[in-house]
């Protein structure tokens, strides 16, 4: 069962969270959320634990407990939604469809 853990403190690390989950049982992986560009933590990470009883176990032992100053979001993990891709509503507003020149819209005359 994967587990959301939010609110995390940004000096907290994967085994900080591993040792955290470990009393509860099994933890098949503990991994932290980092930014990209400077590599700081953005405070929530994933936690795997194989038996649900032991992960349910964690969600009910360790949400809104403190953790390293702060209090802890530890639910199960939803799916991941489908993201949009390209800005202004997946490039559909500028592109066709009017009947204005100026974007490169239908209503003839000169195109862009």
């Amino acid at each position: 069962m994967k587990l959301y853990v939010g609110n995390l403190a940004k000096e907290v690390t994967e085994q900080d969270l591993r040792e955290a989950f470990q009393a509860f049982g099994t933890i098949e992986s503990a991994i932290i959320i980092k930014d990209r560009s400077n590599n700081v933590s953005k405070g929530f990470g994933f936690v795997e634990m194989p038996n649900k009883a032991e992960a349910e176990a964690a969600i009910a032992g360790l949400h809104r407990k403190e953790f390293k100053g702060r209090s802890m979001d530890v639910n199960e993990a939803r799916p991941p939604q489908e993201r949009r891709r390209g800005g202004f509503g997946g490039g559909k507003r500028f592109n066709g469809g009017g009947g204005g020149k100026r974007f490169g819209g239908g209503g003839g005359g000169r195109r862009w």
